[in-house]
């Protein structure tokens, strides 16, 4: 037998409650949670004895919307409340009274998730979906205990998707897609927004700025193209005008480094010591080279006024193409000369 008659016979569904997807109203909160709201402080209180009258002065003065919260994972006033209309399964009327409330926003909330939880899929739709214009904060109880914001169409939005199982902790009943709705006939066309007016008006002004844009872009390239062709044509003509450098002298910008031609006059200046890299140069010492080969040219013999014994023998030594005569460096041949030794004759071996 039960211990407590009387709270047994408090928590029955009323006998004229008709049933909802096949099974008692009460029946689509689960057990554990029905026992927690059935012992909680807030349904023995505020919750016994309440009709489909007195329930709305107690939905007025709901402070947030949640399932359970806390360690003990207790029901929040909210879930209490939904509770009890599964249990006094109010008539059709005064739920649609309640959930047109503009008022009054929590007892709006508590009438939708009421229509969630025993309403058809066509009843779902026509009159949650106006609730997605009501953009009213909402304070929710999260499972820590603390409260989080949000707003009534996001809430609505949680009601109405069918990807959604749980909404404040209690499990939904399936719902079908707007589209096999649409596509069975049930409900009459597409859902129509209050923001697709703006929302047309956005992206068409969106579009005229992007046209916009790229009308500019175009302007600047044409304008830019103009004015390179108009400056190769300023070159290609200076170009032409300009006199043609000197053939000995190199432009200046050519990659030509004039201190070479300074090395060289440097070298010239100051007694031709040390070794010139410029090609002048370079030439001249091949020059030599092919006279010391073959010696000295008959013009210049023919020229030279010295005696065969004041003449240097053509230069033979070795050491490769960058060694110089002394004669031809122009230096001190007496400074540069090594001093003549005269050595005894070699003797036959006997």
């Amino acid at each position: 037998p039960d211990r407590h008659p009387d709270l047994a016979m408090a928590n029955r569904t009323d006998p004229s409650a008709v049933t909802v997807h096949g099974t008692n109203p009460q029946y689509l909160v689960e057990k554990i949670l029905r026992t927690k709201i059935y012992n909680h402080p807030y349904w023995k209180e505020h919750c016994f004895g309440l009709t489909a009258e007195t329930l709305l002065d107690k939905a007025v003065k709901l402070q947030s919307i949640g399932g359970t919260y806390g360690g003990a994972r207790q029901p929040t006033d909210f879930i209490c409340l939904v509770l009890k209309m599964l249990q006094i399964s109010p008539e059709r009327d005064i739920i649609l009274e309640l959930i047109t409330n503009e008022t009054h926003k929590y007892v709006r909330a508590l009438a939708a998730f009421y229509m969630r939880l025993t309403g058809s899929a066509a009843d779902v739709f026509a009159f949650i979906e106006p609730l997605f214009n009501d953009y009213r904060k909402l304070r929710t109880r999260t499972a820590e205990g603390s409260y989080a914001m949000t707003h009534m169409d996001e809430f609505a939005a949680q009601l109405l998707d069918g990807d959604a199982n749980y909404a404040c902790d209690i499990a939904l009943p399936v719902l079908p897609k707007r589209e096999a709705l649409e596509t069975g006939g049930i409900i009459e066309g597409p859902r129509y927004s209050v923001l697709e007016e703006e929302i047309e008006e956005a992206l068409a002004a969106e579009a005229a700025e992007a046209a916009i844009l790229f009308a500019k872009k175009e302007a600047e390239a044409a304008e830019a193209k103009i004015n390179r062709d108009a400056e190769r044509a300023l070159a290609k003509s200076q170009q032409a005008r300009a006199p043609p450098p000197p053939p000995n002298r190199p432009r200046e910008g050519d990659g030509y480094d004039n201190r070479f031609e300074n090395r060289f006059e440097n070298r010239y200046r100051d007694g031709g010591r040390g070794r010139s890299r410029s090609p002048q140069r370079r030439g001249f010492r091949h020059e030599q080279q092919f006279e010391n080969r073959r010696g000295p040219s008959p013009d210049r013999r023919r020229s030279s006024s010295r005696s065969p014994r004041s003449r240097s023998p053509p230069y033979r030594g070795g050491g490769g193409a960058g060694r110089e005569s002394p004669r031809r460096r122009g230096g001190d041949s007496s400074r540069s000369r090594s001093p003549r030794v005269d050595r005894p004759p070699r003797r036959s071996g006997s």
